[in-house]
């Protein structure tokens, strides 16, 4: 049998941030009417390792057309920025839906990054206000350099401002992205605090490791557009519980949400929300009409992210039909 492979630079080369999010939509709105499935990715921890290990199987079939099964194995290591790496580094594998037979093998790293700004776009073109004009992101690594790029088309941002604990690594984002081809138009600056950041902005982005919040209600706007990324294991959270109490709160996935989002279960613990009843809908359900986004330009929605392997499945297939289009990648014989 012969597998293609993507190496990094070629499923950055295939795999449009425009594309992904066209994929991102319809593969959660699929979800939402029971055309895929996953279980909850399954997570190793060694209590000595640098980091751990992530299983992220799924499938989806395809009304009148080909199913496909994927399974994502990433590493997330914490140490890697320190070494010029991507936190996430792993593989995707496709499988032919009828036969098993693996048929493309793609760098979850980038798969991971695009799809992940892919999917906060399509969640703020949904529940942002449509006179959104000034963005803040929160984090100044691989997927705030991501999200910036996947969210230029989204809003017509006038001011962007990026924040890091290290102001170095918010400069080197800005001046990476100032006045590259797919870059918010807008001015971009970075602020001297968090808070600072985020005040007054419309849409809030936390692409963050924290384990204690980065971003707190009390700094937020009426009406703004929270997504938060980057805490995907109960332990770590980027938000205050009071910021989720007072959200409209939408995520990809309620499994996930109950079993991974740190702030949330935090919130139930602290008796500030009941629990799931808490939550308006999943992305999904939005997407394919079956409950509402925002209610109100006044309301704060907050967008709670966490990953599916479905979202990798769908970006790795637009990436393949991309990159064979185009002939990128190296075929090789298993």
């Amino acid at each position: 049998m012969r597998v293609l492979v993507l190496s990094h630079r070629d499923v950055l080369a295939a795999l449009s941030p425009e594309d992904c999010a066209e994929a991102m939509a319809a593969v959660l709105a699929g979800h939402a009417r029971g055309e895929t499935f996953m279980p909850l990715r399954s997570v190793m921890m060694p209590p000595d390792a640098a980091g751990f290990m992530g299983l992220m199987p799924g499938w989806r079939g395809r009304p009148g057309g080909a199913a496909a099964f994927a399974l994502k194995a990433v590493c997330i290591m914490p140490g890697n920025p320190g070494r010029g790496l991507d936190a996430h580094q792993g593989l995707v594998t496709l499988f032919d839906g009828e036969s098993g037979v693996p048929t493309a093998i793609l760098d979850a790293s980038a798969v991971t990054a695009v799809r992940t700004a892919a999917v906060t776009a399509v969640a703020t073109a949904v529940l942002a206000r449509d006179d959104a004009r000034t963005l803040a992101v929160l984090g100044a690594g691989t997927q705030a350099r991501a999200h910036l790029r996947a969210l230029a088309g989204v809003r017509e941002f006038e001011q962007v401002r990026v924040y890091a604990p290290t102001r170095a690594h918010a400069q080197a984002v800005v001046q990476e992205m100032a006045g590259r081809a797919g870059a918010p138009r807008g001015e971009l600056s970075t602020a001297p605090s968090a808070q600072e950041a985020v005040r007054g902005a419309d849409v809030v982005v936390t692409v963050t490791s924290a384990r204690e919040p980065v971003l707190r209600r009390a700094w937020l706007k009426p009406g703004a557009h929270v997504s938060a990324v980057g805490a995907s294991t109960p332990q770590a959270r980027e938000l205050d519980t009071d910021t989720v109490a007072a959200s409209a709160l939408f995520c990809d996935s309620r499994e996930s949400l109950r079993h991974e989002a740190g702030e949330f279960r935090l919130a139930v613990t602290e008796g500030k929300i009941t629990g799931e009843e808490h939550v308006r809908a999943e992305l999904g359900e939005v997407l394919a009409g079956t409950a509402a986004g925002r209610r109100d330009p006044a309301e704060l929605t907050l967008f709670r992210s966490l990953g599916l392997a479905i979202e990798d499945l769908a970006a790795a297939e637009t990436a393949v039909a991309a990159a064979t289009a185009r002939g990128l990648g190296t075929e090789v014989e298993l």
